[in-house]
């Protein structure tokens, strides 16, 4: 009996191959999405693996920072995208992009064919970031993500900022999953013919985004020193070089699979027909579903209107 089987369809690169059993990968990236939203810790991630990596990178507690000139608030924002690594959007990237390793033999051919991509995604980013950055400076103190206040219902404005933005998020994902198995129309397809990386220039804009929703810890900081400044050329800057330090891990990491691996890995991917589709549409679901749900659903409980799982480990 086989894995997944597949059927032959016209891809936005030519013809190739989705799995005929779409609702298993629907429906096993669904539930590892939701998994995810059950297991999840935010104050493991955000304190343990964000305030430590960018404690240690500071050399003193990230909570105390102090943003005294523009450069002391660059070297926070790098520390503090770094230790922002782990995102359900960084993991999607990467499954974006997977499928491109390895396509020529050579480590030379192989590494230069490994950065455009990098570099779309960077470029559409860094533009919105510095977009955001230059709107937290001239407005960031009217802005949700500036208030210190909480609600009686458990939602503060900028929470409810946060949930606007990563259901956004989360939807665009999950279509994007959904249109890998063709069972959406692509909206990149057409697009692609012209200008071969819209799809990393969109996870970059996806990634780039993330800054608007995010709503605790040592992102607040920064953008609470921001607006504070009103210099939209430092909130340029500071914003895209903490969404910088967010991808220097994945960068890194696509690198030496590119590099190390890549004949290896696209030989597997290309072994059996549909799999760079399974590849791809896993990544988007699993990102999408997690993003949807942990924002817009497992939120929502916070305010006692319905009930979520959780397990709590720390």
């Amino acid at each position: 009996m086989t894995d997944i089987g597949t059927v032959t369809a016209r891809s936005s690169t030519g013809p190739g191959a989705v799995p005929v059993r779409r609702g298993v990968v629907i429906g096993l990236s669904a539930l590892g999405g939701f998994a995810l939203t059950v297991l999840w810790s935010a104050p493991f991630v955000d304190k343990v693996i964000g305030d430590g990596v960018t404690s240690a990178i500071l050399g003193h507690e990230a909570a105390e920072a102090p943003m005294t000139s523009a450069l002391a608030g660059i070297a926070f924002a790098f520390a503090s995208g770094l230790g922002g690594t782990f995102t359900a959007c960084n993991i999607a990237a990467l499954g974006a992009v997977a499928p491109l390793l390895g396509q020529q033999r050579s480590l030379r051919s192989r590494f230069a064919q490994t950065l455009p991509p990098l570099g779309w995604l960077a470029a559409g980013m860094a533009a919105v970031s510095a977009v955001y950055g230059v709107v937290a400076a001239l407005f960031g103190t009217h802005l949700p993500q500036y208030s210190t206040a909480t609600a009686s219902s458990g939602l503060s404005p900028r929470l409810v900022q946060s949930m606007v933005v990563f259901g956004v998020i989360g939807l665009i994902l999950c279509y994007l999953g959904l249109a890998a198995l063709k069972i959406v129309k692509d909206p990149l397809e057409g697009v692609e013919r012209r200008f071969p990386h819209i799809r990393s220039l969109v996870m970059g804009l996806l990634i780039g985004a993330f800054l608007i929703g995010r709503p605790f810890g040592l992102y607040r900081q920064l953008f609470r020193d921001v607006a504070d400044s009103g210099n939209p050329l430092y909130g340029a800057f500071a914003f895209v070089t903490q969404s910088l330090g967010n991808i220097v891990v994945l960068a890194v990491v696509f690198l030496l699979l590119s590099v190390a691996a890549g004949g290896r890995v696209q030989r597997w991917i290309t072994a059996k027909p549909g799999r760079a589709a399974v590849i791809t549409a896993s990544a988007f679901l699993v990102a999408g579903v997690f993003t949807f749900l942990y924002w817009d659903v497992r939120l929502l409980a916070r305010t006692g209107v319905i009930w979520y799982p959780t397990i709590t480990w720390y």
